[in-house]
C-alpha cells in the first residue's frame, strides 16, 4: 500500500512542493528515507516508483518454513526473516546515519515492552527503517539502545503529532488509506495479518486530523478509493502509484481553487480516478 505514496509524491513534486522535514512510519519510513536523501524532483519520484514496481513478495517476505515453524512453536518472535528487507534498504541508501540525511528525517517506531511511541532522529539509518517497518509477528523486532522496537504504525501510522512537535506549521499528509471492498478475504496467514493491521491503524489518522487541524495547516492527500488490493499483492504497485498520482493531481488542482482543508473527506466512488494515469518519465 505504500506504493500509493509514490504517486502522491510525484503530484507534489510537479508543483515544486518540497519538504523541510519528513516524518514516516512503516512503509512511510521506507519512502521517507529514500526521498530525504535525494533531490525533490519528478525524477526522484519516478526512480522510487520503478523500485516499487520491480518488487515482488518474496523479496520482502521470503517465507521460510523453518522460521515459520519456530514462530508457531514460540521459539521465534517472527514468521519472516528481515534479511530481504535489509538488503532492499541497503541497496538504495546513500547515507548511513539518520542525522546525515540532507533533509531531516524522523522514523516512528513502537517500544514492545511499554507500548510507547519512539521517534528515531539519530543513529543507524538501516536499523531505524527496519524498526519502523517491523510488522509485529511477521518481521523481527529491532534492538535500539536497550529497547525492542517494532512497526511505528502500531501506535501512530501517520505521525502528524510528531510533525507538529517538531515545529511544522504546514503538513502534507500522505495516507495510504486501507484495503476495502475486496472480492474475497486475504489468502493465508500473512495476508490476513497485514490486512488486519491496515484496518486497525486508520482510526488513529482520523482522530489526529480532527485534533491537529485546529492547530496547524493540514493538507491531507486523499488515497484512491476503492482499493481492492490486498496488502501482500506487490504485483499491483504500478496501478496503485498511477491512481495515487491521478487522485492527488485532481485534489491539488481543486485545492488551488477552493483553499486548504484539514478534513479527511469521505472518499468519492469515482471510477474515473481508478483509471491508470501515465506517469511522467523525466524530470519536470
Amino acid at each position: 500500500m505504500g506504493a500509493i505514496q509514490v504517486g502522491m509524491l510525484q503530484a507534489l513534486y510537479e508543483r515544486n512542493i518540497a519538504p523541510d522535514l519528513i516524518v514516516g512510519a512503516s512503509s512511510g519510513a521506507l519512502n521517507g528515507a529514500f526521498i530525504a536523501a535525494r533531490p525533490h524532483t519528478v525524477a526522484t519520484a519516478v526512480e522510487l516508483a520503478d523500485i516499487w514496481i520491480g518488487l515482488r513478495r518474496r523479496q520482502i517476505f521470503p517465507l521460510n518454513p523453518l522460521t515459520g515453524l519456530f514462530g508457531f512453536a514460540g521459539l521465534s518472535e517472527n514468521f519472516v526473516p528481515a534479511s530481504g528487507l535489509r538488503r532492499l534498504i541497503g541497496r538504495h541508501l546513500t547515507t548511513k546515519r539518520l542525522e546525515q540525511l540532507p533533509i531531516p528525517f524522523h522514523a516512528v517506531a513502537t517500544d514492545v515492552r511499554t507500548g510507547a511511541e519512539v521517534r528515531l532522529s539519530n543513529g543507524p539509518l538501516v536499523d531505524a527503517i527496519l524498526a519502523s517497518a517491523a510488522i509485529p509477528g511477521v518481521l523481527p523486532s529491532v534492538e535500539w539502545d536497550g529497547r525492542e522496537l517494532i512497526d511505528g504504525g502500531v501506535v501512530n501510522n501517520t505521525p502528524i503529532s510528531d510533525a507538529v512537535e517538531l515545529g511544522a506549521g504546514k503538513i502534507y499528509v500522505l495516507s495510504t488509506g486501507q484495503s476495502c471492498e475486496l472480492d474475497a478475504a486475504p489468502r493465508g496467514a500473512l495476508g490476513m495479518v497485514l490486512h488486519g493491521i491496515n484496518l486497525l491503524v486508520h482510526r488513529r489518522l482520523t482522530q489526529d486530523i480532527a485534533r491537529y487541524g485546529r492547530e496547524v495547516e493540514l493538507i491531507v492527500l486523499p488515497p484512491p478509493f476503492p482499493v481492492e488490493v490486498q496488502p501482500i499483492d506487490f504485483g499491483q504497485a504500478e496501478s496503485l502509484i498511477d491512481r495515487g498520482l491521478a487522485s492527488s493531481r485532481q485534489f491539488l488542482g481543486d485545492l488551488d481553487r477552493t483553499g486548504a482543508t484539514s478534513r479527511l473527506e469521505a472518499p468519492r466512488r469515482d471510477r474515473q480516478l481508478a483509471r491508470p494515469a501515465r506517469r511522467l518519465r523525466s524530470a519536470a
